[in-house]
């Protein structure tokens, strides 16, 4: 469903930023008036990351007019490979550094406010008010869930994006949307409480090119905001499979119809532990990736069972004794393992996948 724009245009453009934008104001359903709405706009980007870094490139060649970048880290060299904002000369230096030097470069007449700060549920409503759209490119479910808590707070629309290995999600969350939208919080996706210890890219990586597709989507979810043309991923998740170049939807609906009512507690039968490789001990392994990645090979003594069969019948695992579900990085591996509990078995998840397994030596031991 369309959104109505978010903010007001201003009331011209100056000679060289219409030049600079000429391109968009070219678009069939854009022209000039969502260009001079995205110049009204106010956007707050937390991480100048891997996903931040798309954002503020996208969001200040976009023509946005003010940017909030919040983040306290400094740039270190193993950033490069997918922080796109940062040069090796910025190693050292505040992050946020690099998102005024580079929107300056881009876009003169965007307006950078860095924040050398860390979000926390204390002070991240403090750091976000006044943004008219939040994205959050931040790397920890504990900052997630305070950008996310702080934007309910708001009523600010949250655009979201999450990658780890070779897949992401991308979605939007708003508490308080226009008209008869249906709201949908970060709750209704993840409840409080289920994520459980998710591991950072350092455990088990990231492809630094995926990172700027995300990015890319990032920023174009906050343009069509901004400016209310096409149709906002609020109420979809785009699901991203970057090995096999395949995107797909899942619809998300409120967890609850009573918006006084709080969310339901997740069902700690559906709560997915995650183990490391020392806990495939004694444990049955079930592989649910692909053939044609288990033709590469597989931890011993693995049962196979493709993602897509498993989902179909989760009752063809016996629901007896340990079962830990393995995938490539593990986001398959953790559908799997929902599905599972939910008939009954105690199904947990290999943290990082068979990539954790291999980069622990196990693989070496095994052999």
């Amino acid at each position: 469903m369309p959104l109505p724009p978010l903010v007001e245009p201003v009331a011209a453009l100056g000679e060289t930023e219409r030049v600079r934008t000429a391109r968009h104001t070219r678009l069939i359903g854009f022209g000039e008036v969502a260009q001079r709405r995205l110049a009204a706009a106010r956007i707050a980007v937390v991480g100048a990351g891997g996903l931040g870094s798309p954002v503020l490139l996208a969001l200040a060649a976009a023509g946005v007019g003010e940017l909030i970048v919040v983040d306290d880290d400094a740039v270190e060299l193993s950033n490069l490979q997918r922080q796109i904002l940062h040069r090796v000369g910025d190693v050292g230096a505040p992050k946020v550094d690099s998102a005024v030097r580079a929107a300056a470069d881009l876009a003169p007449e965007t307006v950078v406010r860095p924040v050398r700060e860390h979000l926390t549920p204390d002070n991240a409503a403090r750091l976000l008010a006044g943004a008219h759209v939040v994205i959050d490119g931040t790397d920890t479910f504990e900052t997630r869930e305070a950008v996310a808590s702080a934007c309910e707070e708001l009523g600010v629309p949250l655009v979201w994006g999450t990658v780890q290995g070779f897949d992401a999600q991308v979605t939007v969350f708003w508490s308080r949307p226009p008209g008869d939208v249906a709201p949908v919080v970060l709750a209704d996706l993840y409840p409080s409480g289920s994520v459980g210890e998710v591991p950072s890219c350092a455990d088990v990586g990231v492809l630094g090119a995926l990172c700027m597709q995300v990015g890319a989507l990032l920023a174009t979810e906050a343009i069509k905001l901004v400016t209310g043309i096409g149709e906002s991923l609020l109420g979809r998740v785009l699901v991203v499979d970057g090995l096999r170049a395949r995107q797909h939807e899942v619809a998300l609906r409120r967890a609850t119809t009573d918006a006084a009512s709080p969310a339901p507690l997740p069902d700690p039968a559906t709560v997915v532990p995650y183990v490391g490789p020392a806990a495939l001990a004694g444990a049955v392994i079930l592989d649910v990736r692909e053939d044609d990645e288990v033709a590469l090979g597989m931890i011993p003594g693995s049962r196979h069972v493709p993602l897509g069969e498993l989902l179909a019948d989760p009752s063809t695992v016996p629901a007896t004794g340990r079962v830990v579900v393995v995938c490539q990085v593990g986001m398959r591996a953790r559908r799997a393992a929902e599905a599972l509990r939910a008939v009954g078995v105690d199904a947990e998840v290999l943290a990082g996948g068979i990539e954790a397994w291999q980069a622990s030596g196990a693989s070496r031991m095994s052999a």
